[in-house]
């Protein structure tokens, strides 16, 4: 354990708040907040997941999905159990709920020096935290983070977004480089009903995360009857263009999981459609993730139409760029390149 960051304590009492998202959670000592991995211990809030890996793997950075920073290059990811949401769709449920569904914590050691030695060994541009939620253990985070940096390694945060947007600007602008993060619909009854959350902390954050010069791409998961209707694809394109057309916006593909069996996975002419309405609302680049080949996953340039970016899955095949400029028509790409 650790001392948290992001708390008070509360008057005349041994209860804190954690001040971490927007749940705020009000928590008595012994317990922990919505998260599960933030406790009151006699007063003092304490990180149960600081240096405690549940995965350490090494991905290409498409797989965070990031397209637009440091295409092709490797990334050390990285997470502890936990996660502030409820998804009932989740993907990695079996750690992200863990604490929830078991009332434990598991994980092993991996402080963060270990963390970014790691990373320099598999030659990795960046650290990614990921696959859960690296707001519950933004400490780690932070840690970890400070040191990649003087090591000359790159942060990416994947995210859902429900975070105090204080801290992203004050504690993550400069320190985190990069961040994917979950828009999962524009609907406050499906963020309420299926993820035990509000949408309008998550456009909030997304802003703060845009003003901090934390470059950032959106991911939306298409779960049909759920957040797919053309008026609600129009809503969520159009916020994203509200605070930049050059913000690519991932359109994934949904599959089963958890505790979510409504729907059947989401047919691919249905992500192609969604992709047109992102691309008609004056987004730049509009991409189609979970299925692999498909011609949506391919980087276009906005200015004379050429494919710059060929991907198959989360390889990069081919690039028709010079650094960051398009090799036909020198237009400037946005985003992080090599």
């Amino acid at each position: 354990m650790k001392e948290a960051r992001y708390w008070k304590g509360l008057r005349e009492s041994s209860r804190v708040q954690c001040e971490l998202c927007p749940h705020q959670c009000v928590i008595v000592p012994g317990k922990t907040g919505i998260c599960g991995v933030r406790r009151n211990d006699e007063g003092t809030l304490m990180s149960l997941v600081w240096g405690r890996s549940v995965a350490e793997n090494v991905d290409p950075i498409e797989k965070k999905p990031l397209y637009h920073f440091l295409p092709g290059s490797l990334s050390l990811s990285i997470a502890t159990v936990g996660c502030n949401l409820r998804c009932t769709f989740c993907q990695n449920s079996d750690i992200s709920q863990y604490p929830l569904n078991t009332g434990e914590i598991t994980g092993r050691e991996l402080l963060p020096g270990s963390v970014v030695q790691s990373a320099l060994r598999n030659d990795c541009a960046s650290i990614s935290y990921t696959y859960t939620e690296p707001a519950v253990y933004l400490e780690y985070v932070v840690d970890a983070a400070r040191m990649a940096h003087q090591s000359g390694i790159a942060n990416v945060m994947v995210t859902n977004g429900y975070i105090n947007p204080d801290i992203v600007k004050q504690d993550l602008a400069g320190l985190i480089d990069a961040a994917n993060i979950d828009l999962k619909s524009f609907s406050e009854d499906f963020y309420k009903r299926l993820c035990s959350a509000r949408l309008s902390p998550v456009l909030d954050a997304i802003a703060a995360y845009y003003e901090a010069g934390i470059w950032i791409e959106i991911t939306t998961l298409i779960i049909p009857g759920e957040n797919d209707s053309p008026q609600e694809l129009r809503e969520i394109a159009r916020f994203i263009r509200s605070l930049s057309p050059d913000i690519p916006w991932h359109i994934s593909r949904f599959y089963p999981r958890y505790r979510y069996d409504k729907a059947s996975p989401t047919p691919v002419e249905d992500l192609e459609a969604a992709r047109e309405i992102g691309l008609s609302e004056g987004l730049s680049y509009v991409y189609t993730g979970n299925v692999a080949g498909h011609a949506g996953e391919n980087t276009f340039c906005r200015g004379c139409g050429q494919r710059i970016i060929a991907r198959v899955g989360f390889s990069v095949q081919e690039r028709a760029m010079n650094g960051n400029k398009c090799s036909r028509c020198g237009q400037t790409i946005p985003g992080r390149f090599k």
